[in-house]
């Protein structure tokens, strides 16, 4: 069962492709931010993140020490609509033939959805 909710669910598995940005946090506690390709895992519950030589970045490097990250995904529709998905959460970098982050959600804070062609209010919850 999916941890987001019905339009926040459509919108993420949309026919548009979409960057994030993914924040993690260094040795030094300075913030580092960055976009990244992402899917959606495991019954629609985690997110992967990946790309090329994706084990060698600075993102990967501060998940496997940290284990958390936070992501953004979002857009904006004529005129001026902005809407999107902020995911908190635990996140494990995972190593060999296909590195890649996977973040697990914690919290999950929502803007700009819709069902059924009526706005959605602005949503946030702990879901971990």
């Amino acid at each position: 069962m999916s941890v987001f909710s019905g339009p926040e669910l459509a919108y993420l598995s949309g026919g548009e492709r979409r960057l994030a940005r993914v924040a993690t946090v260094g040795p030094d506690g300075d913030i580092h931010v960055t976009p990244v390709g992402w899917s959606l895992a495991d019954d629609d519950t985690v997110v992967e993140i990946s790309g090329h030589s994706f084990e060698r970045t600075k993102k990967f490097r501060d998940v496997r020490r940290t284990g958390r990250a936070s992501l953004v995904i979002d857009d904006v529709l004529p005129p001026w609509q902005p809407r999107g998905i902020e995911i908190r959460g635990r996140a494990e970098a995972v190593e060999g033939d296909n590195p890649r982050i996977r973040v697990h959600p914690k919290r999950i804070v929502s803007w700009g959805m819709e069902a059924d062609g009526e706005p959605v209010p602005r949503s946030a919850r702990d879901v971990g």
